[in-house]
């Protein structure tokens, strides 16, 4: 949403104090004006999916390397986003890659600002309740750490987002995201954003178009397939097995397998005879600890006081409020995966 974007566009105004860094800096206002929860809608998982409350309309929501256009920090109607496979990390869908390439450099900006101020508490917004980050990053953390916590917590905002869609919330009122919760592409695609941005932030160039360069390159390296009709392609070779076009959107049943195993080293989901002829596939490690082993949640604390939405006395039955933190994760996750196997939606942990 063109609006939405402007009311938080960031201006890139140089260098960073550290080292090389060029991810987009801010005045003292835009330090406390988070990106919108979500920047870039994208993508439901399959080809030709019909929608309930649209009747005739068919989705689709491929791109291929040529048609997408250079990044913009907090997105641009010129970025073609859209899902891409490739035959070393599987299914990429660019609306998440790119937006945690973004979380990414914001929260490394905030982080560089605790570091000079102390502690730093921020409102994140509503998402299925009220969420809240607090930040402290003591002056001598190296700078290759500041940008794996910026990630670490980047993640953890995106399966938040997974976490709550399961549960109904939704961008559009009275449409459910929860048929793309945990969708196969997801957290892998999230995760290479991630590993992109730490790259960006490290680059000479300008932030834009370093996260450019990287995208093209990256796509080569995971051997994109070239066009949209292969991706097409691809995606019809895993139909009724991966997702189906038998249900409408916004059905829990359009997608028939789930990824719940985000929080370790991502393997990504190659479609059979799809797979690279030379490379193995591309793991990606979930960001956990400094290079000197201290744990990343040392430095930060995300809460998120819970609406009724989310059954927090069944999950935390001794729990005698509604708030929770980013070391629930695991254990909400389970419980999403009960409820999986309630509904006959498959899973892997």
């Amino acid at each position: 949403m063109p609006g939405l974007r402007n009311i938080w566009i960031v201006i890139l105004v140089g260098l960073t104090t550290n080292l090389l860094a060029k991810a987009p800096t801010f005045t003292e206002k835009q330090y406390f004006s988070h990106p919108p929860r979500i920047i870039r809608a994208c993508c439901a998982f399959g080809t030709d999916l019909k929608v309930s409350i649209v009747p005739g309309y068919r989705y689709t929501q491929l791109t291929s390397p040529e048609l997408l256009g250079p990044h913009h920090y907090l997105g641009d109607h010129n970025e073609n986003n859209g899902i891409i496979y490739t035959r070393r990390g599987g299914f990429l869908d660019f609306g998440h890659l790119r937006d945690l390439i973004d979380w990414t450099a914001y929260l490394y900006n905030l982080e560089k600002k605790s570091q000079q101020t102390g502690e730093i508490m921020i409102r994140l917004g509503f998402e299925s309740g009220e969420k809240a980050l607090v930040i402290k990053v003591p002056a001598s953390e190296k700078d290759e750490d500041l940008i794996a916590l910026a990630g670490r917590i980047a993640y953890d905002l995106s399966i938040w987002h997974e976490i709550t869609s399961w549960f109904g919330a939704c961008a559009v009122p009275l449409v459910s995201e929860k048929f793309s919760s945990f969708s196969v592409e997801d957290a892998y695609s999230n995760l290479l954003g991630i590993k992109m941005a730490a790259e960006a932030i490290k680059s000479e160039l300008p932030f834009d178009q370093a996260v450019t360069q990287i995208i093209n390159k990256t796509l080569i390296d995971l051997e994109a397939v070239p066009s949209k009709e292969e991706s097409y392609n691809a995606m019809e070779a895993v139909r009724d097995i991966w997702w189906t076009r038998k249900k409408h959107l916004p059905n829990n049943h359009v997608m028939m397998e789930r990824e719940l195993g985000v929080y370790k080293t991502m393997a990504p989901w190659l479609v059979p005879g799809w797979e690279s002829k030379n490379k193995t596939p591309f793991l990606i490690d979930v960001p956990v600890q400094t290079q000197d082993g201290v744990p990343l949640t040392e430095f930060y604390t995300l809460t998120f006081n819970l609406i009724n939405k989310i059954p927090v006395k069944k999950i935390f039955p001794d729990r005698s409020d509604r708030m929770v933190t980013q070391n629930d994760f695991s254990k909400i996750i389970d419980y999403i995966g009960i409820l999986m196997l309630k509904n006959n939606i498959f899973f892997k942990m």
